[in-house]
């Protein structure tokens, strides 16, 4: 068995590849993923479902964290699916067999070792699987405290679930890593990178438009159909604050990694002023999800003016960081 020590995170994907890079040798910390990767991001996609509800996303989509890590820190990766379980359970062992730790995405609803009342079906969860005894897998799942075991059919079928991104038994392992790497040019280019997609995006669905989209179709749900209204808004909660990280966990990890960019730049004020600005802002999605949640439990009947307003607020919070941080300069 390999010497893999597990490391509880905060989110899966960033979790996956800041434990994955650290075996390797390369210590990069989760936000400093999150980051470097350009993973934070919004929209609001009407015609992809998830439960029947269109898609509210706070971060960048399933893999994107993966693929930037390739191309941002020059990680050759191989990323592997497969047509049928019984090929993907075989390539698994043989990786294993040969002391690698392999990335799988799979659907939380099937992992057994999830309390049953926090399975759902998506299907874009990371997990590090780093040896196997038995028929049971030893894995090491970023958002658990500590390692577990899976069976291998509950596992396979996590692996190979169907629906909206199945993850068609995707496994992903580093070919080669680096030993070190200069940070602070990457840093530099995807802090503005960033903003400007969020600020500037010529998409209505995506960055501050796609929050503004999705606040003008709040007010709207007044005349539709209370019952779709309700489950509509608890859909928007749920997306936010249990599907992986959330929104507002999701900012609060990237004002951490402004924080940790600040550092690298000897304590740079308009990093850490950003930095602040993001925290604040992770509160404030707090508050919405909050205020969400009341309304749903309240007898009255939901005011969906204020929480469209709410929204607005937050989307113009938000843009105030990314002009921030777009104020800042590299030092020559």
């Amino acid at each position: 068995m390999n010497n893999f020590e597990h490391t509880h995170h905060a989110h899966c994907e960033s979790g996956v590849m800041s434990s994955m890079l650290r075996h390797y040798g390369l210590n990069i910390s989760e936000p400093m993923v999150f980051g470097l990767t350009n993973a934070l991001n919004f929209a609001y996609i009407p015609f992809v479902k998830i439960g029947g509800m269109p898609l509210v996303a706070y971060r960048s989509m399933p893999k994107a964290i993966i693929k930037n890590i390739k191309k941002n820190l020059k990680v050759e990766m191989k990323l592997e699916t497969f047509s049928s379980k019984e090929k993907g359970e075989q390539r698994l062992d043989e990786l294993l067999a040969e002391g690698k730790i392999v990335g799988a995405q799979t659907s939380v609803y099937w992992l057994e070792y999830f309390p049953k009342e926090i399975r759902f079906h998506f299907n874009a969860h990371n997990l590090l699987i780093y040896a196997k005894e038995g028929n049971e897998y030893l894995i090491s799942d970023p958002v658990f405290d500590k390692s577990v075991r899976c069976s291998k059919e509950s596992l396979s079928k996590a692996r190979f679930a169907k629906g909206v991104m199945a993850p068609k038994g995707l496994l992903y392992y580093p070919t080669h890593i680096p030993k070190e790497v200069d940070l602070k040019p990457i840093i530099a280019k995807n802090i503005k990178k960033l903003s400007k997609n969020m600020l500037r995006t010529p998409v209505p669905i995506a960055g501050l438009k796609g929050m503004k989209y999705l606040a003008k179709n709040i007010a709207k749900l007044e005349n539709k159909d209370k019952k779709y209204a309700k489950l509509f808004i608890a859909h928007v909660v749920r997306m936010q604050e249990e599907i992986g990280t959330g929104g507002a966990g999701f900012r609060f990890m990237y004002a951490s990694f402004l924080q940790e960019a600040s550092e690298l730049f000897n304590n740079d004020k308009t990093l850490m002023d950003a930095s602040k600005m993001m925290l604040a802002v992770g509160d404030e999605w707090r508050e919405f999800a909050l205020m969400c949640a009341k309304s749903l439990k309240a007898k009255n009947k939901i005011d969906f003016k204020t929480l469209s307003q709410k929204l607005l607020h937050i989307s113009e919070e938000e843009a105030k960081v990314y002009k921030k941080m777009l104020e800042f300069k590299e030092p020559i």
